[in-house]
C-alpha cells in the first residue's frame, strides 16, 4: 500500500536576518506549491530468507530529474550505502530516511520492532516530486515563443521536467543546474519524504488534506514530524539554520520564533560509534523551545510572487556577509536591527488588527477592500464611509507604512553589508507595484536579494499586478498562500490532470 505525503513550500514575509537570533520572530507563509513523497514496498512479499538478511533495499526516484538511485539500508545501523554508479547523491532524502526509520527502532516496543523489521525487508521504494511552482520555467515559455504569463505556466504540465545545465560535460552524469524560486524546496521535500516514511512505518498518523487544517490533537503527530526533518534538513545543510522554512512545511502559515540550536547538538556530535537510535531518541527527547503562533493573511488578500529572471541570490554568502558587518560594526548594526525589529512587528500588528476587523463587521470590511481594490493607496480614505471602514484603512494605510519602512533599512543593512538585498531593479519594479491600485505591500521575501518578489493585494486587483509584472519582464507565478501545513494524500498526484492547489486558482 502506497503512503503519499505532502509539504508546501514558503515565503518568508518578514524577519529576514533577524530571525536567526532568538526571541526576533518572523512571519512565514506557506504557499499552495507542494512537494511530495511516494512511499511503498519495494517487493510484494519478503523473500523466504530475508530474515537473515543484514541489509534491505532501498530506490530513490525523482521523475523531474529522471533520477533513480540505489542504496542498501544497514538494518543494524540504520544507515545508507549508495550502490548507484552515479553520483546522484539527495543528502536531504538520505538523512530523512536514515533518521525516520531510526525514530521508529527509538519508539517502538519489541513486538512493534518484529512488525518494523518485516516490513523494511520487503525495501522501500521512494518517489519524489516538486510542484512546477518550485523550479523557473522561464526558459522553458521562452523557446516556445509563448508570453511571460500565468496562463503559459499554467499550460505546462504539472512535475515538469527541470531543465539540466547543457553547458557543462560530463555526459550522464552531470550535475542539474536547477533554477528555483525560492519557495524552500529543500525543505518542503525532506518534510515530505519524513512524513511519508513516519505514516508509512507506523511511527505517526497523519490526518488527510481532506481535513484541510491538522486538528490541535494532531499536535503531537506534527511535532514529531518537525522534530526529525528539522534534524534530517539541518543535518543535511551542515549547518543548523533557522528551520522557519521546516516549521511552516510542518504546520502551516505562522508567526514564528527559532528554536536554540543546541537542541541539535547530539544529532551534530555523533560519532560513528554511537547508534542512531541514541542520538534520534536524544532528539526526540530534547527541549525543543520554537515558538509559533498561527497566522494568515487577512481575509480578501492575495500573496503574489513574481520571478524576474535574474538567476536567483545564494543565501548562505548573504547571510555571512550580514553577519560579518555586525562584527565589524556593532553599534550601526544594533540600531539597524532595533529598526527592523520595530517595523515588523508594527507590520503584524496591523495585519492581525485587519484580521479582527473581519471578524467583527465583515460587511463593512469587505465593502471597503472591495472599494479600495480599485484605487491607489493615496485616494483610499476617500472610500470610507463610516468608522469602521476608517479604522480598515487605517490599517491599511499602517501597513503599508511599515513595509516601506522595513524596506528601507533592509536596503540601508544591504549598502553597509556590502550585499544587495533589495537590489536597484528591484527597488524600481517594487515602487512602482506599490504604486499600483490595490496594492498593500511588496517586497523581497526572506534574505532578498534577486530571487523573486512578493505582492499582497486587495479583492480582484492581483490580475492588474499580473499584467503590468509582465510588461516588466517579471513573471507572475501560480503561487499563492494556503496556510495548510504537511498532510496524507489521498493518491499519487500524477493521476490528477492538474494539482488541486493550482487548478483552484482563477486566472482571467
Amino acid at each position: 500500500m502506497a503512503v503519499v505525503a505532502s509539504a508546501p513550500g514558503k515565503v518568508l514575509m518578514t524577519g529576514g536576518y533577524l530571525i536567526l537570533e532568538r526571541p526576533n520572530p518572523g512571519i512565514v507563509l506557506s504557499t499552495n506549491a507542494r512537494f511530495y513523497a511516494i512511499v511503498k514496498p519495494l517487493y510484494e512479499e519478503a523473500k523466504p530468507d530475508s530474515w537473515a538478511w543484514a541489509w534491505t533495499d532501498v530506490k530513490l526516484t525523482s521523475p523531474q530529474m529522471s533520477r533513480e538511485t540505489v542504496y542498501k539500508l544497514s538494518l543494524k545501523n540504520l544507515t545508507l550505502q549508495s550502490v548507484s554508479s552515479s553520483d546522484s547523491r539527495n543528502p536531504f532524502v538520505e538523512y530523512a530516511v536514515e533518521y525516520a526509520v531510526a525514530a521508529a527502532h527509538a519508539t517502538f516496543d519489541n513486538d512493534k520492532k518484529d512488525a518494523l523489521h518485516k516490513l523494511l525487508l520487503q525495501g522501500l521504494d521512494i518517489t519524489i516530486l516538486g510542484c512546477n511552482e518550485f523550479y523557473s520555467y522561464r526558459n522553458q515559455i521562452e523557446a516556445r515563443g509563448l508570453p511571460l504569463t500565468p496562463e503559459s505556466l499554467a499550460s505546462l504540465p504539472p512535475f515538469s521536467s527541470i531543465t539540466f545545465n547543457a553547458e557543462e560535460s560530463g555526459g550522464e552524469n552531470r550535475k542539474p543546474e536547477v533554477a528555483k524560486t525560492g519557495l524552500g524546496s529543500s525543505a518542503a521535500m525532506t518534510t515530505a519524504v519524513v512524513a511519508a516514511l513516519l505514516h508509512y512505518l507506523g511511527v505517526v498518523k497523519l490526518s488527510s488534506t481532506d481535513n484541510h487544517i491538522q486538528e490541535e490533537k494532531d499536535t503531537a503527530v506534527l511535532d514529531v514530524v518537525h522534530i526529525i526533518a528539522q534534524t534530517a534538513h539541518c543535518i543535511a545543510q551542515g549547518k543548523v539554520g533557522s528551520g522557519f522554512d521546516v516549521s511552516s512545511a510542518v504546520y502551516g502559515s505562522q508567526r514564528y520564533v527559532r528554536f536554540s540550536p543546541e537542541v541539535l547538538s547530539p544529532a551534530q556530535n555523533a560519532g560513528m560509534a554511537t547508534p542512531l537510535t541514541e542520538v534520534i531518541s536524544e532528539v526526540l527527547k530534547a527541549k525543543w523551545d520554537h515558538e509559533r503562533t498561527k497566522f494568515s493573511l487577512p481575509p480578501l488578500m492575495t500573496l503574489l510572487l513574481g520571478e524576474p529572471g535574474t538567476g536567483g541570490s545564494s543565501t548562505p554568502s548573504m547571510v555571512g556577509a550580514v553577519k560579518k558587518w555586525q562584527k565589524a560594526d556593532p553599534q550601526n548594526s544594533l540600531q539597524t536591527w532595533r529598526n527592523l525589529l520595530e517595523g515588523n512587528s508594527s507590520l503584524e500588528m496591523h495585519l492581525y488588527a485587519l484580521c479582527k476587523l473581519a471578524e467583527s463587521n465583515y460587511t463593512a470590511y469587505e465593502c471597503v477592500i472591495n472599494s479600495c481594490s480599485a484605487l491607489p493607496s493615496g485616494k483610499w480614505m476617500e472610500a470610507a464611509n463610516e468608522p469602521h471602514q476608517r479604522e480598515v484603512i487605517k490599517e491599511l494605510l499602517g501597513a503599508r507604512d511599515a513595509i516601506l519602512g522595513i524596506r528601507y533599512h533592509m536596503r540601508k543593512m544591504g549598502e553597509a553589508a556590502g550585499i544587495p538585498i533589495e537590489p536597484e531593479s528591484q527597488t524600481r519594479l517594487l515602487d512602482a507595484t506599490m504604486n499600483m491600485e490595490g496594492v498593500v505591500l511588496a517586497g523581497v521575501p526572506g534574505a532578498g536579494g534577486f530571487d523573486a518578489v512578493f505582492a499582497v493585494t486587495l479583492g480582484s486587483s492581483s490580475n492588474n499586478v499580473v499584467k503590468a509584472w509582465s510588461s516588466h519582464n517579471v513573471l507572475a507565478l501560480l503561487v499563492r498562500e494556503d496556510p495548510r501545513g504537511v498532510a496524507l494524500e489521498n493518491n499519487d498526484p500524477r493521476t490528477s490532470a492538474v494539482t488541486s492547489g493550482v487548478s483552484s486558482i482563477k486566472i482571467e
